[in-house]
């Protein structure tokens, strides 16, 4: 198989012993390619580990845990950084009401700023959304250049929400959760050109790795339960999702046209 981590945390502490080892097992166990996501204390973190290895991409953009940090500067930055060749959205961005750790009123004007230079720039925007749903959404009006649900975890209604804003839904080591069958269930009504796979890692690390520190090789567990839920294929979801991600991320035409 040949996979795509979709969504992973390259720049964590807990890599800091070893990145380079998971790394090169992210590649032995089949992931061709990963987007780091950059979102940490630096707008480049991302971009700099997506400097050093080819099959490497970045994101850039401020968490909705860190909207009260936002200044003019910060938004000047994060348009500096968009052009850059290897970012290939912006994100994660969104609202967080399960936390409050910045206030709702600013997370949702910093998330439209954002919104706003994804426009701009033309990319695709990775949304993280909890406790937020409905707020999220009325402000993703239009997608002109697509958008992940990232760590996607709700139930089949939310997961039609989203597919009928033109999302593409990204599934994580929840999905292989015991008592996920909610989220199963919007996974086997996902269209086939809408799936994505992700780690998250560190964090949510999939059955059988449950408990550990989750890293991007442990994206094929994921990938061998959705093809499970969906009664396919591992190899034909690693290359749907493969695709997929090809396709809205790094703007690859479609077999098809």
């Amino acid at each position: 198989m040949s996979l795509v981590d979709s969504h992973c945390h390259l720049d964590d502490e807990k890599f800091d012993p070893d990145r380079a080892q998971v790394i090169e097992r992210s590649l032995a166990a089949g992931v061709e390619m990963m987007m780091a996501i950059g979102t940490g204390g630096e707008l480049d973190v991302a971009i700099r580990q997506a400097e050093r290895y080819p099959f490497i991409y970045a994101t850039i953009g401020v968490h909705p845990h860190d909207a009260a940090k936002a200044t003019p500067d910060t938004f000047a930055r994060l348009r500096d950084l968009a052009g850059h060749p290897k970012v290939l959205a912006i994100g994660e961005i969104g609202l967080d009401y399960h936390y409050d750790f910045s206030p709702r009123e600013v997370q949702r004007s910093v998330f439209e700023r954002q919104l706003e230079i994804a426009a701009d720039f033309h990319k695709p925007i990775v949304i993280h959304t909890r406790e937020a749903w409905e707020d999220t959404l009325a402000q993703v009006t239009s997608l002109p250049y697509g958008g992940i649900m990232h760590c996607f975890t709700g139930d089949a209604a939310q997961a039609r929400q989203a597919l009928n804003l033109g999302f593409h839904l990204s599934f994580g080591g929840v999905l292989t959760f015991p008592k996920a069958e909610s989220l199963r269930e919007a996974a086997r009504i996902t269209p086939e050109d809408r799936l994505l796979v992700e780690t998250d890692c560190p964090y949510l690390a999939p059955v059988p790795h449950r408990g550990k520190r989750n890293e991007p090789a442990f994206v094929v567990d994921t990938a061998r339960r959705l093809a499970e839920v969906r009664g396919s294929t591992p190899e034909s979801i690693a290359a749907c999702t493969t695709r997929n991600f090809r396709r809205l991320c790094l703007r690859e035409p479609s077999a098809n046209g």
